[in-house]
């Protein structure tokens, strides 16, 4: 078949290239059409119950995610010009299109009772007539309780602003203007006062992230080619190799982006990843393809015969080289998680429209140009190459007991760190712990004990069942037990504006910031119970945290970046307390948010790889089953492409590396891409096997340096393109990036060692009894 196949490419090489041009033409296209996603909550599946809910609140009370914060820590901020510039800041930030409100101690209300009417007015504490009134200013804004661990820290003399953002403007990339603006207004007020601004808040950080994610894309894409085109030319000594390799990988680049467009997808962390990684897969292709073509027109000086033999030998081991990469890959396609399957769907499709590529561009291009050079085919004879694949040889003929022994201890230490393993994940988990953005948020949570943001839900399953005095008792007596968590920092809900209120009611005595008792509840029932101005400060208070039936109220909480570990902890202590002010017989409470969400999301996803993984393996070892027709080469390829996960499992155990998406992810990829090696080793071996009489020893030794040449190089290429990803700003990426690497490093070592040692030792024990024949079965021994 691949005989009719090579002949056909070589046929119709003018067409085939046509097509290929057009097709990329029309990927290129939509490839320029691709955006950045900008969203933080598609890594679990819609039906999950915590993603329902978090949709149901924020169709309910709008969005928890889009509050940026702006922090400052003085002791001068009451000084005129400091107070005076501040607020000119927060006017000069009101005026930006996108932010729909600001929170700020110069835009500060307090509520003042009208002597003669009775009814309380909102009235704001700065305004042009006290400006320059500034200790009034000071004393009237203290006096206030509801400020107080909000706006600002009286013990550390920090303060701060919080603006909303348009959630449109948010999922959108004008989102990347608005926070720049934000950002450079603020630090010009930073530099004339020389003090440091401080941003944080979701809408910052996911801006920076997706930012940084293109930014790290272009890096990951140019390194990956300088990188990869160095590493050929030392290869092959050849301009044409090098061009050729490269605009097949380019191609590939072009196809990927293009795909993520076509399929309607945008540009996310994960996503991100698949153009470099087209890259350092789609280079092995060339690399296989090439050797074989030189190392066949070595022996005959045929040219069209090198490329016929090229194909017909090279095209079964480099389908399923590509096949089983992109199992490893595509097996995330059937996961829940959006993310996810964006991810597995774009890779595992690329994966294999690279090896199209290869296949049908690599033989055109090479049949117009003049037959390989001497320089060109050198490396076939490297003396260091031969003296090392000698080496290995030699060790694996005369000292498999210390292989075996090595194995086996090696693999028992992984085993003792694998149980040292632990998982955790946090919102900023990617982030560099030196970039100013982590640096922020650090500032919040030691000043506001954190900006992230948690929210309970009260149903009360009665209408204005959430203004009555018992629940707004409950609510603030839960209020008061959160406050023991140093994690958790200032809660708002409907509570701290009645306590607001009540305190305006007695003159603005600020031990009168309280819940109103039954004495004096009365007052408070008529502002609760209007259905007056709806522009009201009041009543936009009520909309902020009830709904319009006054049946369900929030109680929304600003925490630490707590992790995955320590989070359902902190929940597990808040729920008896809940549960035991809120009676499930009468209320009906849920605990949602940005920070449940991503818990959630970081325990899905995680689940997803672990089974992906799982799924990834039955997969691969089906397609070598059905390439070999052995069980036991089959358990030799399970041994040879598990021991190499197993010492990086261990590794991270013992250095402390979690368990989190990020290296989840690890095993996937790296499973799809070592078994490649197996496969091209057992492939060569099968065939050698045949024209060397079954003697076992004598094809292990040819199959070590035929294929050994091109297993080094193709596995230098990939540990050095994953290594890319070790320079990513993100420990995420980083991770990734040097935890293939290392994977791929001991699979290389064990495919040139521990498994030509399986081989000989296997054969030991069955010839006695069946002969060679264990290795191959009947219909397979004429030549591939």
């Amino acid at each position: 078949m691949w005989h009719r196949i090579a002949a056909f490419v070589i046929k119709f090489r003018v067409t085939l290239l046509v097509l290929l041009l057009a097709l990329t033409s029309v990927m290129g296209y939509y490839a320029s059409k691709v955006e950045l996603s900008y969203e933080f909550t598609n890594a679990i599946p819609t039906d999950n119950p915590k993603y329902i809910d978090y949709q149901a609140f924020r169709k309910q009370f709008g969005e928890d995610g889009n509050l940026m914060v702006i922090g400052v820590q003085t002791n001068d901020f009451f000084n005129k010009e400091f107070f005076t510039d501040y607020a000119r800041l927060v006017a000069d930030l009101e005026k930006i299109g996108a932010v729909e409100n600001v929170l700020s101690i110069p835009g500060a209300i307090t509520l003042v009772k009208d002597t003669v009417t009775g009814q309380l007015k909102p009235e704001k504490i700065v305004t042009p007539q006290t400006i320059n009134n500034i200790d009034s200013i000071r004393r009237t804004f203290y006096n206030l309780p509801f400020y107080r661990g909000f706006l600002y820290n009286p013990e550390t003399g920090a303060y701060l602003m919080a603006l909303r953002i348009d959630k449109k403007i948010l999922n959108s990339k004008s989102r990347t203007i608005v926070v720049k603006d934000i950002v450079a207004i603020s630090d010009q007020f930073g530099q004339k006062h020389q003090i440091e601004m401080h941003y944080s808040g979701l809408p910052l950080i996911r801006t920076m992230m997706a930012a940084q994610v293109q930014e790290e894309m272009k890096m990951f894409l140019i390194m990956s080619f300088v990188l990869t085109a160095v590493i050929l030319a030392l290869f092959f000594r050849s301009f044409m190799a090098v061009l050729a390799s490269m605009i097949v990988v380019a191609v590939g680049v072009i196809w990927s982006v293009g795909t993520i467009a076509l399929l309607d997808y945008k540009i996310t962390l994960l996503t991100a990843l698949i153009p470099p990684l087209i890259v350092v897969i789609g280079i092995p292709n060339c690399v296989y393809f090439l050797n074989k073509y030189h190392s066949e027109y070595n022996q005959h000086q045929n040219k069209m015969k090198a490329l016929m033999r090229m194909v017909d030998r090279m095209g079964i081991v480099t389908l399923f080289t590509n096949l089983t990469a992109a199992i490893g890959f595509g097996v995330f396609f059937f996961t829940k998680s959006q993310l996810l399957k964006e991810f597995g769907l774009v890779a595992g499709l690329n994966i294999m429209a690279i090896f199209f590529i290869s296949l049908v561009f690599i033989p055109a291009l090479f049949s117009f140009l003049p037959p390989p050079a001497g320089k060109h085919t050198s490396y076939l004879e490297s003396k260091w190459m031969n003296n090392l694949l000698t080496t290995l040889t030699n060790w694996v003929f005369g000292h498999r007991v210390w292989i075996y022994g090595f194995t086996i201890v090696i693999c028992i230490f992984s085993v003792i760190g694998i149980t040292r393993l632990h998982t955790v994940g946090h919102i900023v988990d990617d982030l560099p712990k030196d970039a100013k953005v982590y640096q922020d948020l650090k500032f919040f949570e030691k000043n506001f004990r954190g900006v992230m943001p948690l929210e309970i839900v009260i149903d009360t399953k009665k209408k204005n069942g959430a203004v009555s005095l018992p629940v707004l008792q409950k609510v603030d007596e839960l209020n008061v037990y959160l406050q023991q968590f140093p994690e958790i920092g200032h809660s708002l809900s409907i509570v701290e504006g009645i306590k607001f209120a009540r305190q305006a009611f007695y003159d603005g005595d600020s031990s009168s910031y309280a819940v109103p008792n039954m004495f004096d509840g009365a007052f408070i029932q008529p502002y609760l119970r209007s259905k007056g101005d709806k522009n009201s400060t009041f009543n936009k208070l009520l909309n902020a945290f009830m709904d319009s039936t006054k049946q369900k109220t929030r109680l929304s909480i600003s925490m630490a970046d707590v992790g995955s570990k320590r989070l359902p902890q902190l929940l597990d202590s808040i729920r008896p307390k809940t549960y035991e002010l809120f009676d499930s017989s009468k209320y009906n409470v849920s605990f949602t948010g940005t920070s449940i969400v991503f818990l959630e999301g970081s325990r899905f996803i995680i689940n997803s790889l672990r089974d992906s993984l799982i799924l990834a393996f039955l997969m691969i070892f089906g397609c070598m089953i059905l390439l070999f027709r052995s069980w036991r080469i089959l358990l030799i390829s399970v041994v040879i492409n598990i021991v190499p996960l197993l010492i990086t499992a261990g590794i991270m155990g013992w250095v402390g590396i979690p368990i989190k998406p990020s290296t989840v992810l690890v095993f996937s990829v790296a499973l799809g891409i070592t078994i490649d090696v197996t496969i091209r080793f057992l492939v060569n071996f099968k065939q050698e096997l045949i024209r060397h009489d079954d003697d076992i020893a004598v094809t292990v030794r040819k199959t070590i340096h035929d294929t050994g040449l091109s297993i080094i190089y193709t596995s230098l290429i990939l540990i050095a393109g994953f290594g890319v990803f070790a320079l990513s700003d993100f420990d995420g990426t980083k991770s990734l990036g040097y935890l293939t690497s290392l994977t791929l490093l001991l699979a290389m070592v064990a495919n040139l060692t521990l498994q030509p040692a399986f081989l000989l030792w296997m054969d030991k024990v069955l010839r006695k009894n069946k002969g060679p024949e264990w290795l191959i079965e009947e219909d397979d021994k004429e030549p591939v």
